[in-house]
């Protein structure tokens, strides 16, 4: 899903901003929360990450419309400690209590050289690569994964366990020179769509690979849930809202609190050299790059030549361009 689209149109960074930001704004949001929900979306399509891009905008605008989330939430903390802030999302989408959580984790990592930030009762709070990445430009090592309620019941009879979840999880690592090591992914082996005859045969060949995703969909998924303490009861103005049934986290460690912050930059620049002169590149590619370098260039390519939009992302727009009666952000 996040191959480059076939077909496509320009779209210009600036105009999707206003574009989304006033489909938040007039679907109930403030403008400051809708200007950060819309300039994390963009970055995703910047880095070309198009399954947690501006696409979703239409779904989102719709929830707030229908009031499966809060558009005006009150977002607040439970409890604090020195090394630790866990926060209500009071039943909003996870993008602006995972941003104040991970601002919270930076802060505490300054102070103590490490800090953890919980949300509990959010809906879905996009790429882990946005909170990660915050941990990451302010000199820390981020990680960030979501957890989903009563995750571990199967939906159906004849649930196969080597499809068990796919939250997303994300490690960042900053570098000096080089682009930096960003594991923006999801836990699952293979990706939503990927169901059928062709991909249940490589549950008996390789077995170890599908153990690998389903321990750490467990992992990810109890870190994500479990540890925000979603599964306490919501107070009442929280639990009205239908789509609040998700938890996120946000670990930062602060590098120089164990070594010099150059050094590690420093390695990280090596390994990323290495790698891509001198290993094979994977079967048809023909760079080898470690995560997050990719998506450093897309992000240069596009804030240059504009967002490669597809259809899918055009259907969506249109969709809530229509709705609620804001212009496009490109010209017909």
């Amino acid at each position: 899903m996040n191959r480059p689209p076939e077909s496509f149109l320009r779209v210009r960074e600036g105009r999707l901003l206003a574009f989304c930001t006033a489909c938040y704004e007039r679907a109930g949001l403030s403008n400051e929360h809708a200007a950060l929900i819309s300039r994390l979306l963009v970055n995703s399509d910047l880095r070309g990450v198009r399954t947690h891009g501006t696409r979703t905008t239409n779904g989102y605008c719709s929830g707030f419309e229908t009031g499966s989330h809060n558009p005006q939430p009150d977002i607040r903390v439970i409890r604090e400690s020195p090394t630790a802030v866990v926060l209500d999302g009071n039943g909003t989408l996870g993008y602006l209590p995972m941003v104040r959580a991970a601002e919270g984790a930076i802060v505490k990592a300054k102070e103590l050289g490490m800090g953890i930030g919980l949300v509990r009762y959010i809906g879905h709070y996009g790429s882990a690569g946005h909170y990660a990445r915050m941990c990451s430009e302010a000199g820390c090592i981020g990680f960030s994964v979501q957890g989903y309620s009563d995750q571990g019941r199967a939906g159906g009879r004849g649930a196969q366990l080597g499809y068990f979840g796919n939250p997303p999880i994300c490690f960042a690592i900053p570098s000096g020179e080089e682009p930096p090591v960003v594991l923006d992914a999801a836990t699952c082996i293979l990706a939503d769509y990927q169901r059928g005859p062709e991909f249940d045969e490589l549950l008996s060949l390789i077995p170890a690979a599908f153990f690998k995703s389903i321990g750490y969909t467990a992992v990810a998924s109890l870190l994500g849930g479990a540890l925000t303490g979603f599964t306490e009861p919501p107070p009442a103005d929280t639990a009205k809202w239908g789509g609040a049934r998700l938890g996120g986290m946000v670990l930062a460690i602060r590098i120089d609190s164990v070594m010099p912050e150059a050094v590690l930059k420093a390695e990280v620049d090596r390994m990323v050299r290495g790698v891509r002169e001198t290993y094979e590149p994977m079967p048809g590619y023909d760079r080898a790059l470690l995560p997050g370098a990719m998506e450093a260039e897309l992000m240069e390519m596009h804030r240059r030549e504009g967002i490669r939009y597809g259809a899918d992302e055009q259907q969506s727009a249109r969709a809530v361009s229509q709705r609620l009666g804001v212009p496009l952000p490109w010209d017909e």
